[in-house]
């Protein structure tokens, strides 16, 4: 099955759970609307290349772990579209949650998300390989909470002073971090560490990506608004390096990431993955920069 349908299927199947007798229906429906249709789902995909390239004995448990990175990633995404954060109506091309929902639901629905995550991974964990299922937890724990995790991340934006490698290391690439660590723990590799590197270096190079996305694309065919960098005076890699020099920036921590990938028996297929899929990061009114 194709990576974004094994996930889509797996995703579907994880919200099934706030169908439950009991549950309300708006809620409900408003998790759904944060997960579906999706983006790019750069993470999960990313999680279930590693475990095949681990070669993976556990696939349940492999879309388990991919589920927990891709719900956490949406919840982050509803939250940061709320009025008290980016204020943004749009996401992935639809209304944002909180538009379509109210605050108070889309706040909800976020929260929801994350303690799914670790709902689904203790499901199949429980029922398949269930000494992976610590490391699992400790994985995407410390990819979203504190101190160097997404929750960090969002957290430095209200600080007076901002270190822009600290915080785009956490508000990006610690879950991309995660994504490949994960993949790795999942397929029952006993030292994640080594996976660490490549996760982040290509976190680091999507974050890249969208601050040049948001100076380079418009907002239809971003699907969110743009220019909110500059609006919120964030730091960014286009500020601090300029158009050319962020597009350099990106390429050369693809391959950083590519020549990161730990030995493996997927290793080569997972280097050349990660720089054909990396090339769809750069925006097509940059491409000119990057084919220099």
């Amino acid at each position: 099955m194709d990576p974004r349908a094994r996930i889509d299927l797996a995703l579907e199947k994880a919200l099934e759970r706030t169908h439950a007798l009991g549950s309300p229906p708006l809620l409900a429906k408003a998790m759904h609307h944060a997960v579906f249709p999706g983006g790019g789902r750069f993470r999960p995909r990313l999680t279930v290349g590693v475990a095949m390239a681990c070669r993976e004995d556990a696939p349940a448990l492999t879309d388990a772990a991919a589920c927990a990175i891709e719900m956490m990633h949406c919840a982050s995404l509803v939250h940061d579209d709320l009025p008290c954060f980016d204020d943004a109506d749009l996401r992935r091309g639809q209304p944002s949650v909180h538009k379509v929902y109210g605050e108070p639901l889309a706040v909800l629905s976020g929260d929801g998300l994350i303690v799914l995550s670790f709902q689904v991974l203790c499901d199949v964990a429980s029922v398949t390989v269930p000494q992976r299922l610590a490391p699992l937890v400790r994985i995407v724990s410390d990819a979203v909470g504190v101190p160097n995790g997404i929750t960090a991340g969002q957290a430095w934006e209200s600080e007076p002073e901002i270190e822009i490698n600290g915080y785009q290391a956490a508000k990006t690439g610690s879950l991309f971090a995660a994504a490949t660590m994960a993949g790795a723990a999942a397929a029952g590799v006993e030292d994640v560490s080594a996976w660490w590197t490549p996760g982040a270096r290509i976190g680091e190079a999507y974050q890249v990506a969208d601050d040049l996305r948001d100076v380079a694309e418009d907002a239809e065919t971003l699907g969110k608004p743009v220019g909110q960098d500059a609006a919120n005076n964030r730091p960014n890699a286009v500020a601090q390096f300029g158009v050319e020099g962020a597009v350099r920036r990106l390429q050369s921590l693809v391959e950083e990431a590519a020549a990161s990938v730990p030995d493996c028996a997927g290793a080569e297929h997972l280097r050349a993955l990660i720089r054909q899929e990396s090339k769809k990061f750069i925006p097509r009114r940059l491409a000119a920069f990057a084919a220099e």
